[in-house]
């Protein structure tokens, strides 16, 4: 037990000359969180309220990065520059416009991934587990009356290109919101377990047949999920795995040959090779499904030799470099859902390189486009059960031991990490009395199981409200605290598609512009009016001299 102490003071130690060793000298100054400030502020104020009509919308989601991980993502990333890592700014955090969203579903405190998908691409909320459906949904019968559309069928039906790029399933709740209507998120592809004969007898379809049948129009696809389009007759592309579908189809030779038969050109591609081939007006359609299940971690792409994937950085920008060569614009769907999963198994190393490179995708977006015209949305289906604390030091690596400045043993005697879960696999075990002793362990390697307090399997889903982060055009409409469902409209509304198309509905002026400098002298002096815009604003002005 004795050399147990001693090395935990000697890791302790090291950690604080680690500390020391990083610059934050110039942190002590009151010059430099002044300077700071009074930047921000003039940044705020010399900010254009962009009114125009957006030709291009880009939604990042990514799938359970609550606040806990943003913060948590940030220190990581700026941590993996060799900073302190808290005064990192990531792209996402940069965009100019802020809001909060409420995530529960119609019947679920704490929400899943099926029922806020449907909420934020097509502006309804609905039942947890249900995609594309309204809440009066609970079976095939009903599920068929009550579907819902969304905002890539609306850009679809404006004459847009359409994508989604995703590291899951492209079947998988998330991305299948998109193009899907089910009661049930599970029902992916014929299996016999989740979709069965008699819920194709009721006239359901399994996602993977819906995308295939019903929805071939979307051009662009970067993707996993090749075995609910494959049968288990059919050996996967690559290897020797058989798909999971019962009933003998192949549903990606059947999208080949619908795409002959409409003279488009067309390429299905799943290796990396045929991934860095594509380029810009080579296809009408693309169909990636570039993983038999889901993709991997980022964690683990980049240590394949040879690497098997491509990033997700590199799918959007590939994404947007094809599909922003229609002149009606775009709309594309960007997921990072391994961060999801990353949580689920409470592995926070995981969670947060998925959360690094998503980001880095997010600044894809932004350097690719040009806020003038293109909707930037930034969000999360819902948080994790995730925490930051233990007042560790300046610096502390995000995934290691917590070093404070009071104490850095439990009263148990034993050390624990910043990063914690309320819930999941890391909790202490029916057999177990006691915490681990994390001495000895690697808490910052990929394959650690960061410790919870109530054991359970699989980690959960938090209920908190999650960020939306915006810019380009109508981006200044998220605002305070709303509805998930909310995001869809303004997405809509910005780009005046689908229920705000400018024949459906008036106030959605195709020529509306920017509005005015929201500069405090800006607002004083100017007698510009605002009801052009078409959309009811009210501006409080109080002077404070």
């Amino acid at each position: 037990m004795l050399y147990c102490y001693i090395f935990l003071y000697i890791k302790i130690f090291l950690s604080l000359l680690i500390d020391c060793s990083k610059d934050w000298s110039s942190d002590v100054q009151p010059e430099k969180w002044n300077r700071i400030a009074k930047e921000k502020i003039d940044q705020m104020l010399n900010r254009n309220l962009n009114g125009k009509v957006a030709k291009n919308i880009i939604l990042f989601l990514g799938d359970g990065m609550g606040m806990s991980t943003v913060t948590a993502g940030r220190i990581r990333k700026g941590q993996l520059k060799n900073n302190n890592g808290e005064e990192e700014i990531t792209f996402m955090e940069s965009l100019p416009h802020v809001a909060l969203s409420k995530t529960y579903n119609i019947n679920a405190q704490t929400a899943d991934s099926a029922g806020t998908a449907t909420a934020y691409l097509t502006g309804v909320k609905t039942r947890i587990g249900a995609i594309g459906v309204d809440g009066r949904a609970f079976d095939c019968p009903t599920s068929l009356k009550s579907k819902t559309e969304s905002i890539l069928k609306w850009a679809h039906y404006a004459g847009k290109s359409t994508g989604i790029v995703t590291t899951t399933r492209i079947t998988h709740a998330s991305p299948a919101a998109n193009y899907a209507n089910s009661f049930d998120r599970d029902m992916e592809s014929f299996d016999g377990i989740n979709f069965k004969q008699e819920h194709f007898d009721q006239g359901c379809k399994d996602i993977a047949a819906q995308l295939i049948e019903e929805n071939s129009y979307i051009n662009l696809i970067f993707a996993g999920g090749r075995k609910k389009f494959l049968s288990t007759n059919h050996t996967d592309y690559g290897s020797t795995m058989k798909g999971d579908r019962i009933d003998g189809r192949n549903l990606i030779e059947e999208w080949q040959i619908k795409m002959e038969r409409q003279m488009s050109k067309h390429k299905f591609l799943w290796n990396i090779s045929d991934f860095h081939d594509l380029t810009t007006g080579q296809y009408d359609h693309i169909l990636g499904l570039l993983n038999f299940d889901h993709m991997d971690y980022e964690t683990d792409r980049v240590i394949k030799n040879p690497i098997e994937e491509p990033s997700i950085i590199d799918m959007t920008a590939k994404a947007i470099e094809i599909l922003g060569s229609n002149p009606n614009g775009f709309f594309l769907m960007v997921e990072g859902g391994k961060i999801d999963h990353g949580h689920h198994s409470s592995q926070a190393q995981l969670a947060l390189n998925d959360f690094v490179v998503f980001d880095e995708a997010v600044g894809q977006g932004v350097h690719l486009t040009s806020p003038n015209d293109t909707l930037i949305v930034v969000t999360a289906d819902h948080s994790h059960v995730f925490t930051i604390g233990g007042y560790s030091i300046r610096g502390n690596p995000i995934l290691g031991i917590n070093i404070n400045r009071y104490s850095n043993v439990s009263l148990q005697n034993l050390t624990y990490t910043s990063l914690l879960y309320g819930n999941g696999p890391g909790g202490i075990k029916p057999d177990s009395l006691r915490r681990a002793n994390l001495t000895n362990i690697q808490t910052e390697h990929k394959n650690y199981i960061q410790e919870s307090a109530v054991y359970l399997k699989s980690e959960t889903h938090g209920g908190e409200d999650v960020a939306i982060y915006s810019s380009g055009p109508m981006s200044f409409l998220f605002d305070g605290t709303v509805e998930q469902n909310y995001i869809a409209h303004v997405m809509a509304y910005s780009a005046c598609i689908g229920p705000y198309n400018s024949t459906k509905y008036s106030k959605c002026d195709m020529n509306r512009g920017i509005l005015v400098k929201s500069s405090a002298p800006d607002f004083l002096s100017s007698k510009i009016n605002l009801f052009f815009l078409n959309i009811p604003l009210l501006l409080v002005i109080k002077n404070l001299n």
